[in-house]
């Protein structure tokens, strides 16, 4: 039984099981949420025997961290992670600083400004059933589901290293391995573990973005978390989007997918985003770009353009920066903000569609292979 699979009210009841009084789970809580503990021998506060008992009957820790990468950046972090059944997901942590800052995650200097965030990419499924195909996780195909409790480790791991440091963490992006609302009842509770201001970490909704490739019938049910909503579009006609993402193309068509976005019930001052990877000679032509523009005319929107992150295997190119900079103007032409994101982690395959089991043995010859043709 993990911990972080339990919620306030399960744990009262498992202690209540156990003849403990029922102040007793918000002790744990408070422990777990707030001080980060990870082992039943952090709680001073709880008896000798509730904690042997924790010890021997719930699991604190849902994986075994198999390796970490550090980018040259100085700034990014990918953690693999091993769960019990010998599956693998990965996260990565981004750090954003002043040029000032020391680049170093032991080192680094305090700060929450706009400046100085702490972003996780978290994963919510080990592997994925969408087989997009410009992305590394989609070509593992799908292992299983995470639990909602397995989503919350990883913050907590990210969480606790910072802690360390003094410093927190500040934003959370699901865009890790997996499609986020394939597997949302499991989302849905970690949003809510981490976003409850009364026994949660309190974290702002605002705070917290959820990626999905395009499960359209699924979009009502990120409404009521408060989180920002990103979708990951890549494609300006069917065609091509069954050519690129041919798993969500067969469950909603552009048209379809377009038509929930526009119902989606965005509160006055909040936007959708949508993500759009750029493929060399692909997609990433100016009749793409005009296409795009009135795909989501009308739409409270921005636009991030993801020039492609390479991967071994991968029959797909990073575009010229001439071409990323005229797709970029053609949009601004038709009066739509987009930026161009800068990936963090490419040289540790820990950017936006590289993530996968990737050993850094693994790692170190596929970068060599991609440096060969760049």
């Amino acid at each position: 039984m993990l911990i972080y699979d339990l919620d306030l009210t399960s744990l009262s009841k498992l202690l209540e099981s156990w003849n403990e009084p029922s102040y007793r789970a918000k002790q744990i809580w408070q422990g777990l949420y707030q001080h980060f503990y990870t082992s039943p021998e952090q709680f001073s506060n709880l008896p000798k025997s509730l904690r042997e008992k924790l010890g021997e009957s719930v699991i604190f820790s849902p994986f075994k961290v198999k390796v970490y990468q550090d980018s040259s950046d100085g700034f990014t972090r990918k953690t693999l992670f091993e769960l019990p059944d010998k599956n693998l997901i990965e996260a990565v942590l981004m750090r954003y600083g002043d040029p000032a800052d020391n680049p170093q995650i032991t080192a680094s200097p305090t700060g929450r400004g706009a400046r100085n965030r702490r972003t996780l990419c978290i994963s919510t499924q080990a592997g994925c059933a969408m087989g997009c195909v410009f992305c590394a996780t989609g070509q593992m195909g799908f292992k299983r589901h995470l639990s909602s409790g397995e989503i919350v480790a990883q913050v907590m791991y990210y969480a606790q290293m910072l802690k360390d440091v003094n410093e927190s963490v500040t934003n959370i992006v699901f865009m890790g391995m997996g499609e986020p609302l394939a597997n949302m009842e499991a989302l849905s509770e970690a949003i809510r573990r981490l976003t409850n201001k009364l026994w949660g970490l309190g974290w702002s909704p605002r705070r917290i973005t959820v990626s999905t490739a395009g499960l359209a019938t699924r979009l009502k049910d990120i409404a009521p978390l408060g989180v920002n909503l990103a979708i990951s579009l890549n494609a300006t006609t069917d065609d091509q989007r069954a050519s690129l993402m041919p798993a969500i193309n067969r469950i909603a068509s552009l048209k379809t997918l377009l038509t929930a976005c526009r119902r989606y019930p965005l509160p006055p001052t909040r936007r959708l985003t949508f993500e759009y990877v750029l493929l060399a000679g692909v997609n990433d032509h100016a009749d793409d770009a005009r296409r795009l523009a009135k795909l989501v005319r009308g739409i409270a929107c921005k636009i991030n353009l993801i020039p492609f992150n390479e991967f071994p295997g991968s029959p797909f190119r990073r575009p010229s920066q001439r071409d990323i900079s005229t797709f970029q103007t053609i949009l601004r032409q038709a009066n739509l903000d987009v930026f161009v994101r800068k990936s963090r982690g490419r040289d540790i395959l820990g950017a936006c569609g590289q993530l996968g089991n990737l050993s850094p043995e693994y790692t170190e010859r596929a970068l060599t292979q991609i440096e060969s043709h760049c």
